[in-house]
């Protein structure tokens, strides 16, 4: 049966799975039963994606990443290498826990660096920018830029992944795309044309 997928031959894809076209899943990566991803997803070396997990379209996974079930990651999320998600607040090796999985969702554009670890039950905002090794704790806002252990926000990011520079009147302009964003009542929004 032909598929319009790549899959490096290393790479393992239980039964019940659904993968877009123009996706590759690269070295010795583990694709658990009934996964969805999307079209034009780049699938690391070494990734473990657990069964009934979400991934959007255009969606790049890095070497290393552990995606655990309850996790959605929308269209065009980055995840930087060696990061990882959890599913259970109190995990115990002794004690089964299966039935207190805790979603977790990420949402359009968002990037989580490298090594960072996002603690269950969390939604991280569109276009937020999670930096690397931070310890993600609670829901992050929109753009969003956050840092550290615990995670803290240190300012705000454009969809390019420019840190923005508002002015006293609450604009930015994103130095790449040239885009403008306005900062109003805690919150960021990309200024429409």
């Amino acid at each position: 049966m032909e598929t319009s997928f790549f899959a490096h031959e290393t790479a393992v894809i239980d039964p019940g799975c659904e993968i877009g076209e123009e996706t590759r899943i690269w070295h010795f990566s583990h694709i658990m039963s009934n996964c969805v991803i999307g079209k034009q997803c780049s699938i690391g070396q070494n990734v473990v994606i657990s069964p009934e997990v979400r991934i959007g379209n255009r969606v790049k996974i890095q070497n290393n990443v552990s995606v655990y079930t309850g996790v959605i990651c929308e269209d065009e999320v980055f995840l930087g290498p060696s990061a990882v998600f959890t599913n259970v607040i109190n995990p115990r090796s002794a004690v089964s826990r299966k039935e207190e999985y805790k979603a977790t969702l990420v949402q359009k554009g968002a990037t989580v660096g490298a090594n960072a670890t996002i603690v269950c039950g969390v939604t991280i905002g569109k276009y937020a920018f999670i930096g690397a090794g931070a310890v993600v704790t609670k829901n992050i806002p929109d753009y969003a830029l956050v840092v550290g252990n615990p995670a803290r926000q240190t300012g705000w990011m454009s969809e390019y992944g420019h840190k923005l520079k508002f002015n006293p009147e609450g604009l930015a302009v994103c130095p790449e795309s040239k885009e403008e964003y306005r900062l109003e009542n805690g919150k960021v929004s990309k200024i429409k044309d």
